[in-house]
């Protein structure tokens, strides 16, 4: 895009009219609420269904504005009924009230009915507690107690329940070794690191939640590497923990490979061990549970019922038994190590052994196992499970030394049963390639390549696990629902109704199919976001680093997304498919969209940006790998792309990430977006000021802004976003200018804007989204005026913009994504023939005949044509299926009233 001049006249000319504009008393205060109804109660309801077990959960809820009135430094009371409840507030308004509060729900028998009201909260049986020394933290919730380093090794060194010690030395630990597998030339040395914590911190005491965030990094053999931040979560009524692990991955992808990751604990066994039992959760409610020592089987009946007591695992006295066994015990081999392999989303394998230096032998193998395995004796043990688990393939769980009086549990994230993981770049250095200053090999395979850009030094993963400390081996039964736990964990949420009677996140109605019009559009909807989600299976877009993400374009030619060919591969949140499917789930309050949408949060907000290193706070454009294309942008680390989630969960680690980006336009003097286009004459860059475009860059700040300014009340964020508005509304062009210098330090644009800079990009990438929330938050007079041109202007008859500009920008693509800025024009300024023109630039050519029309279907192809079956709709890209998607839900709100006379005049319905 073209790069307005840093000439000594521009910077002069800005010099002067921040001069004048610091002279005018405009205010950036709040915009006037509307009149709010206060909410008496608030309706909780299970997302998936009321669950078979509750370990405890945490969910947001929104407050209209001005409802919910909270005295500085004060703690809000809420009750839940009888089920205790500890509150917090995570987001106010601009008049100070309530605009999002946090609640955490204790374990314990599943309710439903539930309803949240003001009120004393019930206090728990056995509260959560915590006690803080210099050199541990001590959490004790009812009879379980579990202590935590502040330094050293271990992340949990010991859980005792009723005094016993039930587990103890749980850490991490990562595999190295120096080249790949499939590489490897002589011999492959490898090392092993475990965690190094150096800072603890209890960011929660109770009653019903308490929190410890754990950090450190991966040390061994003199070399620190791979920093993580782990989250220990204590739930009242709870006998589990949850664990949200995260790592930054910080070595030279040329030589450090990873071979495994994961996180390992000890229990300790006194139980004989025919009374020790092992636990691996199967496909679907399915269980594999086998003792140590086996009982049945043997040759010689070991006794009425003792077979299936010890199936059931529990004890058997060995005074019990018949004599023959009793007397051949010794000779009954004891099993000590057990391994379940999820190395593809399709399969998995379980083999044991006697002991180490021994066979493995087959046991057995199934497709999809929820991740959940137990280790420990009638007088109990450890289980330890990892969410989405063979999604993020290639995983396993490892039990070891389980015939001995210490056995080892561990959790891998990533197998170490599988080659070693590769994350260098896929391209090599080779003729084509020496040329960074090049942009050829976008007009070719749509991608921005350039030697060094293309690192992982620097992306992230999260992952979420949940440990249990149990009093005794669970039932089949009961450990089939702590399986389904680790895979979909119970969630507390209010409906879609609710969330919007709060007025948040800005234009988007319920579904209404109520007329033709609104059938089409509402069926047009759902079967998109129907159809990707199907194509995440169909497709098999899983993996470590990869699940949660989708391709970006098809090739119908092969019948497959474009995995292989640059620009056109993973989406990496290109025209906002976040958005979209977080819309979607705001209006439909749908389990299956949430749990889509939740996947693609912990991808693209980890994996697509970097979080150390010369990249930090930018993220990748879209390509074969999440980190491949050179081009790094604000516009991916994206803000606006995390905080529904955030406001949705509470969600400490997204709350995280979007606070580290508060403060990542400053990235923009490390990373020169526009290098490798011509400069502009006279350009000079003074230091602090770079190019900054409105919409991709600005536009993504925007979102971080706006979040920390209401998470944490300081206006400092609200100013920053004021100082953009402002001087955007002082250039001659406006928003037409389309991008300016900008000044680091204060937030502003320089120069006087007299110049056209149209791209169609602009608005596609959040800054539509940001500027509806912020409509009522901040009144600057001159700038909504100025939006407010640019959305009726953008997509305006030549004769019209030739007549504002003085000639046709070009550059106006996206017709049918920016007909939500027309409509958002038309419903400020109560224009109903700019509503009718806004629906029929949605349902124009590039809205209904580029895409294949309004009902869609799928063709089948199978055969030879094709690895295996598939259901394709070839019209689809993921660019045209987002913005189409914001697009309909943005003009059905602020339009709708208009949509049955436009689709009959458009021939939609007749």
């Amino acid at each position: 895009m073209p790069n307005p001049s840093f000439s000594r006249r521009h910077l002069l000319q800005a010099a002067t009219a921040f001069g004048a504009l610091s002279s005018v008393p405009w205010v950036a205060e709040a915009a006037a609420p509307v009149k709010a109804t206060p909410v008496s109660s608030t309706d909780l309801t299970w997302l998936d269904g009321k669950p078979n077990a509750f370990e405890g959960g945490t969910l947001g809820v929104p407050w209209p504005r001005g409802t919910v009135k909270l005295a500085k430094g004060k703690t809000p009371e809420f009750r839940l009924g009888d089920v205790p409840v500890q509150s917090w507030p995570i987001a106010y308004w601009p008049d100070g009230s309530l605009k999002w509060t946090a609640h955490a729900v204790a374990g314990g028998a599943p309710s439903e009915g539930l309803s949240l009201t003001a009120g004393k909260p019930s206090a728990p049986a056995k509260a959560v507690s915590v006690k803080q020394a210099a050199d541990a933290v001590t959490i004790t919730s009812s009879d379980l107690v579990w202590v935590v380093p502040t330094s050293g090794e271990y992340l949990i060194a010991s859980a005792t329940r009723a005094g016993r010690l039930t587990l103890k030395e749980m850490k991490l630990v990562a595999l190295w070794q120096d080249q790949p597998d499939l590489d490897a030339t002589g011999s492959v040395n490898q090392q092993k690191f475990a965690s190094k914590v150096t800072k603890v911190t209890v960011e929660q005491t109770g009653p019903v939640r308490a929190l410890l965030k754990v950090e450190g990094t991966h040390s061994g053999n003199g070399r620190d590497w791979l920093p993580f931040s782990v989250r220990l979560y204590f739930y009242a009524g709870s006998e589990s923990v949850r664990i949200v692990h995260s790592f930054i991955y910080d070595g030279d992808p040329a030589k450090d490979f990873i071979r495994g990751l994961g996180v390992t604990a000890k229990t300790p066994l006194t139980d004989e061990t025919h009374n020790r039992h092992i636990r691996l959760s199967g496909d679907g409610v399915g269980v594999w549970g086998e003792a140590v020592r086996p009982l049945t089987g043997l040759r010689r009946p070991v006794g009425k019922g003792l077979g299936a007591a010890q199936v059931d695992g529990k004890a058997v006295a060995v005074a019990d038994m018949a004599k023959p066994v009793q007397d051949g015990l010794k000779w009954i081999p004891e099993w000590g190590d057990f391994s379940l392999s999820q190395l593809t989303p399709d399969g998995y394998t379980l083999k044991k052994r006697t002991r180490a230096g021994h066979a493995w032998i087959d046991s057995n193998a199934g497709t999809r196992t929820k991740g959940l395995a137990y280790v420990g004796g009638v007088s109990g043990g450890v289980a330890l499970g990892l969410k989405d688990f063979w999604q993020r393939a290639p995983t396993s769980l490892d039990v070891r030394n389980a015939h001995t009086d210490t056995a080892e549990i561990t959790a891998w994230l990533y197998s170490p049963d599988a080659p070693a993981m590769d994350v260098r770049p896929y391209r090599g250095q080779d003729g084509m390639d020496t040329h960074p200053k090049e942009i050829e090999g976008l007009n070719i395979t749509y991608e921005d390549y350039e030697t060094g850009w293309d690192t992982a030094n620097g992306v992230a993963r999260t992952s979420e696990l949940t440990l249990w400390a149990l009093g005794a081996t669970p039932s089949h039964q009961a450990f089939s629902d702590m399986a389904e736990q680790i895979a979909n964990p119970a969630r507390l949420t209010v409906s879609p109704a609710r969330i919007k009677e709060a007025g948040v996140f800005g234009d988007w109605g319920l579904p209404d199919s109520s007329t033709p019009a609104r059938k089409i559009l509402e069926d047009r909807l759902t079967y998109q976001i129907d159809y990707y989600m199907k194509e995440v299976e169909q497709r098999r877009w899983y993996g470590f680093w990869t699940y949660g993400d989708v391709m970006h374009t098809y090739d119908a030619d092969r019948h497959m997304w474009r995995y292989d060919i640059g620009g056109y591969a993973w989406d990496n949140s290109e025209l906002s498919t976040d958005l979209w499917i977080w819309y979607t789930y705001l209006r439909t309050g749908r389990a299956d969209v949430f749990k889509f949408a939740e996947a693609m949060t912990r991808q693209t907000g980890e994996v697509d940006v970097y979080h150390l290193g010369r990249f930090k706070g930018f993220g990748t454009r879209h390509g074969v790998q999440p980190w491949s294309d050179s081009s790094k942008q604000p516009r991916v680390s994206n803000v606006a792309y995390r905080r529904i989630f955030y406001y949705l969960t509470a969600d400490e680690r997204v709350g995280d990430l979007m606070r580290d980006l508060i403060d990542s336009d400053m990235a923009l003097e490390n990373v020169d977006i526009s290098r490798k286009l011509p400069p502009a004459p006279g350009r000079e860059r003074p230091k602090g000021v770079v190019a900054s475009g409105f919409g991709t860059s600005w536009g993504a700040f925007l979102g971080a802004w706006l979040t920390e300014w209401e998470r944490t009340q300081d206006t400092k964020w609200r100013d920053r976003i004021v100082n953009g508005m402002v001087t955007i509304a002082a250039m001659k062009r406006r928003w037409f200018a389309g991008e300016a210098p900008y000044d680091l330090k204060t937030g502003k644009f320089l120069g006087d804007g007299d110049y056209i800079s149209v791209s169609h990009l602009n608005a596609v990438f959040g800054v539509v989204e940001m500027t509806s929330e912020l409509w009522d938050l901040v009144d600057i007079p001159a700038y909504k005026k100025a939006w407010l041109e640019y959305c009726r202007f953008y997509n305006a008859p030549k004769a019209e913009i030739v007549a504002l500009l003085g000639k046709d920008p070009g550059g106006r693509a996206l017709t049918d994504s920016h007909s939500r800025l027309t409509a958002f024009a038309a419903f400020h300024e109560k224009d109903k023939a700019l509503a009718l023109r806004a629906w029929g630039e949605f349902f124009g050519k590039e809205g209904r005949e580029s895409d294949g029309g309004l009902n869609r279907k799928t063709k089948r192809i199978d055969g030879a044509a094709v690895l295996r079956p598939l259901d394709e709709d070839p019209t689809l890209s993921t660019n045209g299926t987002a913005q189409w998607g914001l697009s309909a839900i943005q003009n059905l709100a602020l339009i709708g009233d208009s949509l049955e006379e436009a689709a009959a005049k458009a021939g939609v319905v007749k």
